[in-house]
Formats: structure tokens, sequence, C-alpha cells
């Protein structure tokens, strides 16, 4: 009987502290979603720790056709990224969806600045979903340019939802910074 006692509390402890731990990684009810686009791989790495440092659900928006070098040359006014920024209304595809974007309460938007705005791509993300009562809060990565009228844009194409203006962070932001900057919208 002492030994059937003893298994049981050992099995209580384990249980009581696996669930303790599980809730120390959570920092929110709310669900949480970091969608990113990075031509380069810049924008993915500080959302790759963003969605570490809030325990969030990460997802790559991907455009269907995969911007080349010569697609991303912002001096060459005929390239890809050029012509797509200079038609408002132009809208490139993404090749996966989200699966279920009714679950997430909140919803970090990462992408790269381009001509001083979000990319083309990420008007194309904002339009595809309902972001009814969500909170989405834009994050970009720039050497030098801010985050323009991204906010304002995005507000736009989801009206019914509450788009934040957002921060522009460097390539090497780190997870505690980016915690420090996420928390405001997870309390």
């Amino acid at each position: 009987m002492k030994k059937l006692i003893s298994v049981l509390t050992l099995i209580l402890t384990v249980f009581t502290t696996s669930n303790a731990k599980a809730e120390e990684g959570k920092m929110t009810d709310k669900n949480v979603l970091v969608a990113y686009f990075s031509a380069t791989g810049t924008t993915a790495g500080v959302a790759k720790r963003l969605a570490t440092a809030v325990n969030a659900d990460l997802f790559e928006i991907k455009p269907q056709q995969v911007y080349t070098e010569a697609d991303l040359d912002w001096r060459d006014k005929k390239s890809r990224s050029s012509i797509e920024m200079a038609d408002a209304s132009s809208r490139p595809a993404i090749a996966d969806k989200v699966e279920d974007m009714s679950k997430y309460d909140v919803v970090f938007v990462g992408f790269p600045i381009w001509w001083y705005r979000e990319p083309s791509i990420i008007d194309t993300f904002m339009e595809s979903y309902d972001f009814s009562g969500k909170t989405v809060v834009p994050f970009a990565t720039s050497g030098s340019s801010g985050m323009g009228k991204s906010g304002e844009i995005m507000q736009s194409l989801a009206p019914q939802a509450k788009v934040l203006s957002g921060k522009r962070f460097s390539a090497d932001a780190s997870e505690a910074e980016l915690k420090t900057w996420a928390d405001e919208w997870l309390k």
C-alpha cells in the first residue's frame, strides 16, 4: 500500500510539474500567429525569433512565383518588384493558405520594407482573410526605412480589424527585444 501511495504521489508530482512548465511557456490566453513574407531571409529570421519568443504559430507567406534576384532589383524600373510596387492594385498570388485563420486573436504580420511600405504580397494576404475582431500587428525589417503608411494601408484592407502602426526591426533583433515589444498586445 505504501508503494502504491508513493507511486501515485510521484505521478501527481510529475503531472503538476509538467502542467506548470507548459503554462510558464504560454504568455497569454490569446491564440497568436506570426505570418511573414521574406524575399531574402532577413524577415524570416526575425519572424522565427518572434514566434519563439511569444509561443506563436508561424506561417510563411510564399509567393506562387518565387522572386529572383532580378525581380528584386529596385534600381530597375522594369523589375517585377518595381512594377508591382508602382501599381497599387497589384496582388501577387500566394502559394499556401493559413489553415484556420478564425482561431487567431492576434496576428503579427512581418515583411521587408519596399518603397517605404509593405510589399504588394502583404496586401494580397490582408485581403485573403477575414480579420474581423482581430488585432493585426505589422513588423518589418529594413536597413533604414521606416514603416511608412504600412499600418494605414493594411487597416484599409482589413477594416474590421484593429491594425496597429507596427515597428521596424534590424535583422539582428533579439528574442528578448521582440518579446518585450510583443507583450503589449498579448496581455
